[in-house]
């Protein structure tokens, strides 16, 4: 397992476009422009041992992504700049590689189809960036030894649930939301639609206005919108919908939190 850690600041530069920067020790990070008034710094590859739900960024890590995007900006960035930090851990094939960051990010499939018996696939490595590029391959894998035409690949054409936009691109869809829901402010309607796509009129559904939408608990976030994720995308705590259904947490402070969470509990009976 390699652990990957990121740092979010408050907002470095005022265009939309990233970074990427050669760091003195060979490893390449990025700043990407992040939820509208944050920069994203990363990453870190170090290995990781022990439990995965374990993970987190290091203050050591927090000084390097820090020293080594200070390398390029005016301004030094100093672990106090960061508003959030976060890590995860992926899995990568062992290839005999001396460190983490040498390892291969590619994903090995190793199929065992012995005659007579039933095969069996282990997939290596991968993310799920790629996940259907490795769907793909997996299928066309063991595809021969299920005795079925699987028939072409269809996955890469196939918008994701809300992707459907007919035909608009995202900015021409999001100033169609105009109409409908007008009392939604441009930076609320970006954020529905980047997070729900065209399933943002099932989220929103009759509401004609703020009031429709229930209980306000900070920035953007209401009630509406809390219990359409419990419903439909299983949030079950205040951390499910502020940081891994969207990134509100770094908007709401520690009361607004606790007043999500009473309503979330109390909606999922928890």
């Amino acid at each position: 397992l390699v652990r990957g850690s990121h740092i979010v600041t408050r907002k470095l530069f005022d265009h939309d476009r990233a970074y990427i920067f050669q760091n003195g020790d060979g490893r390449i990070i990025f700043a990407i422009p992040y939820e509208h008034d944050f920069t994203l710094i990363g990453t870190t590859d170090v290995d990781h041992h022990g439990d995965p739900k374990d993970v987190k960024a290091t203050d050591e890590e927090v000084a390097y992504l820090c020293a080594a995007a200070s390398e390029y900006f005016k301004a030094p960035i100093q672990p106090t700049d960061v508003v959030w930090r976060y890590a995860g851990v992926r899995p990568l094939l062992d290839d005999g590689a001396s460190d983490a960051q040498e390892a291969t990010r590619d994903y090995v499939l190793s199929l065992d189809a012995p005659k007579g018996s039933a095969p069996g696939l282990s997939v290596f490595g991968g993310k799920i960036t790629t996940y259907r590029r490795l769907s793909e391959a997996v299928l066309n894998a063991i595809g021969p030894h299920m005795g079925v035409d699987l028939g072409p690949a269809w996955t890469r054409v196939s918008p994701l649930p809300g992707g459907d936009l007919s035909g608009q691109d995202l900015d021409a869809f999001i100033a169609g939301l105009a109409t409908p829901y007008p009392f939604l402010k441009p930076l609320t309607l970006r954020r529905m639609a980047k997070a729900y796509g065209s399933r943002i009129t099932d989220m929103l559904g009759d509401a004609t206005s703020l009031a429709d939408l229930g209980q306000h608990f900070g920035a953007d976030l209401y009630e509406r919108e809390v219990r359409y994720l419990i419903a439909v995308e299983w949030a079950r705590k205040a951390e499910d919908v502020l940081w891994r259904r969207s990134k509100l947490g770094l908007r709401l402070d520690a009361d607004q939190t606790v007043a999500l969470d009473l309503l979330m509990r109390t909606a999922s009976n928890l």
